[in-house]
């Protein structure tokens, strides 16, 4: 008897929870870049994009710490400790986490600069890539968090990327504040919690208003999904500063994120029915513009109700236009009906250009979330969520592998081997899926 797909999908959160803990505080890998003269060894509290030593080869080499996917991981960590799923591991690898964290802030690429040889042990091929002095020097303070990724060693990458980002801050703050909403944490631990909270919410407060890159690294502008974050966390935090006796605190961050949150309409263009994704400082409308980075925004960012939610009928006919764009862009949508495979955006052209395993899981859990909020036609929510699902069910292996992308004509794997973030993904996905189901069977 073929599996159902109920038991598919528990099956899928298992492998999931253990597959993803092989790229948190992965101390036990060594990462050779010999073009840079490098050698690394993550440290503790270091989450990697990847835990495969590739080296675009064509595997990207992703064995770096990302702000925004290391947040994404350490909510998923709650969420499966939550679920009693992980037990007191979960607190252990959010305290090293901290840890970690609280000494990236301290990094201070001017140390990097009088006398270094980064450019004598790099080959001369590599030295291209190579970031120019002044930018280094240039990485201190807010700086630092803004630099999109460090090395999982806890030092600086020096390789030319595409910097600033100001979506890690933000992120980092919501998982921290999730985490501080429950019992179970020893008073040292809140301790650094708290510390590393304000750290990332007076960054989100001075920054949120500036142009950045986008959640894919690629545009400067300013972007609704970092935008949305920026304002969850100044609202959350604040409400968190109010409970902790700082109200002065508490008032300008409740200021600056509802001035955030204000900017969001700006972004809706009502006669495509979608959210744009960005407006670039040229005032030119991007090819981005209908992107699943504002479906992202829904699922990140809190709470589930209420104007820029998985409630906001914009949101959800932002959707619908992107299931649309992927069910024509996709052979393996021909015919598929609901539950396309979902993309980034038209036009992509990174590896296979999608679909993307962590786009399809987003779509399903802005659904199961809205069905758990009780939008309207919430059953019928949930069984357009079941259908990303099953169709994800296709081409993810009997192991639970999951890459970053499976391609959108042979539903081959590629890009990034065992993503991180994938699995996040899969977790908070189907988390969301219980609380929908409990929701409807109490309704």
């Amino acid at each position: 008897m073929s599996e159902t797909l109920d038991a598919w999908i528990d099956r899928q959160y298992r492998l999931s929870a253990v597959l993803m803990l092989r790229g948190v505080s992965p101390v036990h890998l060594v990462k050779e870049r010999p073009g840079f003269g490098q050698s690394m060894r993550a440290l503790k509290g270091a989450i990697v994009a990847s835990p495969v030593l590739a080296d675009w080869d064509p595997d990207p080499d992703y064995f770096f710490h990302w702000y925004r996917d290391s947040a994404i991981v350490v909510d998923a960590l709650r969420l499966l400790h939550v679920s009693g799923d992980l037990g007191a591991e979960a607190k252990t690898h959010l305290a090293d986490f901290v840890q970690f964290s609280l000494e990236l802030n301290q990094l201070d690429g001017r140390t990097l600069v009088p006398g270094t040889t980064r450019r004598e042990r790099a080959a001369p091929g590599f030295r291209k890539f190579l970031r120019d002095d002044d930018e280094l020097a240039g990485i201190h303070g807010d700086a630092v968090v803004a630099d999109t990724r460090v090395n999982p060693d806890g030092t600086l990458d020096i390789s030319i990327w595409t910097r600033p980002q100001f979506d890690g801050a933000p992120l980092r703050a919501l998982a921290l504040l999730r985490w501080l909403r429950m019992s179970a944490l020893d008073e040292a631990l809140r301790a650094d919690i708290a510390r590393l909270l304000r750290a990332d919410l007076e960054f989100t407060r001075r920054h949120w208003h500036e142009p950045s890159h986008d959640i894919w690294e690629e545009e400067f502008g300013h972007h609704y999904y970092t935008l949305r974050v920026s304002a969850s966390a100044l609202v959350q935090g604040a409400a968190w500063l109010d409970a902790i006796g700082d109200g002065a605190a508490a008032g300008a961050c409740r200021k600056q994120g509802q001035l955030a949150l204000d900017r969001l309409d700006d972004y809706w263009l009502q006669d495509d029915g979608y959210f744009r994704s960005r407006i670039l400082p040229s005032g030119v409308r991007s090819a981005k513009d209908l992107d699943i980075a504002v479906v992202f925004a829904g699922i990140h960012a809190e709470p589930d109700a209420g104007p820029h939610s998985v409630l906001d009928p914009r949101l959800q006919s932002s959707l619908a236009r992107l299931e649309t764009l992927f069910g024509r862009l996709y052979a393996i949508n021909r015919g598929r009906g609901e539950g396309p495979a979902m993309g980034r955006y038209e036009g992509d052209v990174y590896h296979s250009g999608g679909a993307y395993f962590f786009s399809t899981f987003a779509a399903a859990e802005f659904c199961f979330r809205a069905a758990a909020a009780g939008a309207n036609g919430a059953r019928a929510w949930f069984q357009r969520a079941d259908a990303y699902l099953a169709t994800m069910r296709d081409y993810i292996p009997s192991d639970g592998a999951l890459s970053e992308q499976f391609d959108q004509t042979t539903g081959a794997q590629t890009s990034a081997k065992h993503l991180t973030w994938s699995y996040a993904a899969c977790i908070s996905c189907i988390v969301a899926r219980r609380d929908a189901a409990r929701a409807l069977k109490a309704s």
